[in-house]
């Protein structure tokens, strides 16, 4: 049975790219505050962009807050990518940016929704209720899940900084990636680790050569898109997934904006490999 990853790093194959594509209609970006301004504006994003796309991320918070309306906006979204992965003949995965976070039976139902119900590939969540509550979606072996290492926004170091006292001493987002590490059993584990913390990045790539990381932070929240691949890409070139939204979704021409993030990324990978 094949997993998560190797689903990803086919598409990561077919598309030359590992630009992961925002869905976050922000309500100051669409035509009027409804479910159905948020649809229009998330499936023109998709058709313009699925050829640029390694993956789609959709944020679950835009959509649910218009209720009702909104969680069908968001699934007939997730049916979208999955006409456009027919149409172009390679899977596009979907990874639902969630941040779920709770108890194993709790994590059952959160599950369920996200990978039943919504059809999502892959789903961001919190570790630090520990394993068990995390059991309940690597259940589902051909998904994977991304889980809250080293994030980008300030606040980060209030918990993950925190140093964790062992005979080798090191923050608790070290802590946290190598716990990844040990149960990644599946090949359906990998971490978000942000593009703002370059230093933070290498860490974790150091101490976890094989995973992906799901960076997030370049363009809109100031990460450098060269800085954080040579920080953070994996000796094959692979290993890491940009996040770009905003960069893209506000530009004039989105499908330019797109090949262009995802060209930018080709030719650092390109220049790194010939100083390599």
């Amino acid at each position: 049975m094949e997993s998560f990853f190797s689903f990803l790093e086919k598409r990561v194959d077919d598309s030359s790219s590992l630009l992961c594509v925002g869905l976050d209609p922000h309500v100051s970006d669409l035509s009027a505050p409804t479910a159905q301004a948020a649809l229009d504006f998330s499936l023109n994003l998709v058709k313009q962009t699925s050829r640029y796309a390694a993956a789609f991320k959709p944020n679950a918070a835009f959509f649910e807050q218009f209720g009702a309306e909104g969680w069908t906006a968001l699934k007939i979204v997730i049916e979208a990518i999955q006409d456009e992965s027919n149409r172009l003949g390679s899977l596009i995965p979907v990874i639902l940016d969630a941040k779920r976070g709770d108890i194993s039976s709790t994590a059952e139902a959160y599950a369920k929704a996200a990978f039943e119900t919504l059809g999502a590939h892959c789903i961001t969540l919190s570790p630090y209720l520990g394993k068990d509550s995390i059991d309940p979606f690597l259940g589902h072996k051909e998904k994977g899940v991304f889980l809250l290492c080293k994030t980008s926004n300030p606040g980060a170091g209030d918990l993950q900084d925190l140093e964790v006292a062992s005979e080798n001493s090191h923050p608790l987002y070290i802590h946290v990636a190598k716990l990844a590490e040990t149960w990644n059993t599946r090949n359906n584990i990998g971490l978000v680790v942000g593009a703002t913390q370059t230093e933070a990045l290498a860490r974790v790539r150091a101490a976890v050569p094989g995973l992906w990381f799901l960076a997030p932070g370049v363009g809109a929240q100031g990460g450098d898109l060269e800085v954080a691949l040579k920080a953070g890409l994996r000796k094959d070139g692979k290993g890491m997934l940009i996040p770009i939204s905003r960069g893209i979704s506000r530009a004039d021409n989105p499908a330019h904006a797109a090949a262009d993030f995802r060209d930018e990324i080709l030719n650092i990978k390109r220049k790194m490999a010939g100083h390599a």
